[in-house]
């Protein structure tokens, strides 16, 4: 099994290796890419956008996401992943020859374990949740596939796979991830769209079924980790791991720790919970649009600009529990401002009054 695994670990080293010699005038691209493919876009970007102009896409991604992300970090404990910037140096397959030269980038040192890809699976199921989106709404509630219909059919595709490699080719240019790893984030994320496709409840979720979901997902995080711990497992293995070999320690982030990423996830879902049972409901894409759509512009546009001002604010890396806890108002004041703060603000603007209903 361990020959097996190193034989695996050189073939991505080498890839590793081949991306970086070969595309190094492409280093910006991929960085790039490594920065767009974070969920963090997916909740300060395209949801605001989403759920303005499309309700119920908007609710998907969320639960796509921050469930994706869970199982994620589920799966990286179970499955002990290394990553090739740390096993290059450890691993003693190179005992009788020099290791390939491995390049490292400031967001190549992710402190989580490595399998599966938490990017990759993350932009396949962001993404393949938006591409199915795009198909239904062309359709129409007929349904009815017509040529223009195929045409759309193999551009939003297309472009779904080009991104998905490009995600890829990025993670395992940076050294952040094997070959494998992404392979299965990419399958892994797609299997978790897929699903949410045929669960219709998250619509209609009340405030009570966010809440145990949140409990749940937190309670079982957390109780996995003590479980493993008092068996002696420790499944923070790998921050001793990040921080001895990344070439800079400011390339270490405290947000990406797997309970970081954990917190952010759950004050998302319970964020949305929270601003969707704190105000009536609107209509979704099907039917009248419960607003006209510059008042929708409008509420993306404010969303976005919002939300960058949120995002701009970096909690205290210093104090790991106070850092955990700023985290988690943040990432649920996301949608609360989303669906809540900025529609309200702006119908007040727009309507002193208050005879619109917002």
């Amino acid at each position: 099994m361990e020959a097996g695994m190193n034989l695996l670990h050189d073939a991505g080293i080498w890839a590793t290796h081949q991306l970086q010699v070969h595309f190094q005038g492409a280093q910006d691209w991929f960085l790039f890419i490594s920065f767009a493919a974070d969920l963090r876009n997916t909740f300060f970007v395209l949801f605001p956008v989403w759920f303005h102009f499309c309700r119920p896409v908007g609710i998907r991604l969320i639960w796509v996401a921050v469930i994706g992300d869970w199982l994620n970090l589920v799966f990286k404990w179970i499955l002990f992943g290394e990553r090739p910037y740390w096993w290059v140096h450890e691993t003693d397959y190179y005992s009788n020859a020099s290791a390939p030269h491995i390049q490292q980038f400031p967001l190549t040192c992710e402190t989580g374990p490595g399998s599966p890809s938490g990017h990759a699976m993350g932009a396949a199921g962001v993404y393949y949740v938006m591409v199915t989106a795009l198909l239904s709404i062309a359709a129409g509630e007929q349904q009815a596939k017509t040529f223009k219909y195929w045409v759309l059919w193999i551009v939003l595709w297309t472009g779904f796979w080009a991104v998905q490699v490009c995600v890829c080719l990025s993670r395992v240019f940076i050294a952040a991830h094997f070959p494998h790893q992404v392979i299965a984030g990419v399958i892994s994320g797609m299997a978790v769209a897929e699903t949410f496709q045929h669960i219709r409840s998250i619509y209609s979720a009340s405030l009570r079924r966010y809440l145990a979901v949140t409990a749940f997902l937190l309670g079982f995080a957390l109780g996995f980790y003590v479980l493993l711990w008092v068996l002696g497992v420790d499944l923070l293995w790998t921050l001793a791991k990040a921080r001895r070999w990344c070439a800079r320690p400011e390339w270490v982030h405290l947000d990406t720790t797997p309970f970081a990423s954990l917190l952010r996830n759950l004050g998302t879902l319970l964020g949305l919970g929270l601003a969707l049972h704190a105000r009536a409901p609107a209509a979704g894409c099907q039917g009248p649009p419960p607003q006209p759509l510059t008042f929708r512009l409008g509420c993306a546009a404010a969303s976005l600009l919002v939300l960058h001002l949120f995002d701009a604010f970096k909690p205290p890396a210093h104090a790991q529990l106070l850092f955990y806890l700023l985290s988690f108002c943040k990432s649920a004041a996301v949608p609360l401002a989303t669906v809540g703060l900025v529609p309200y603000c702006l119908s007040q603007l727009l309507d002193p009054q208050g005879k619109k209903d917002v």
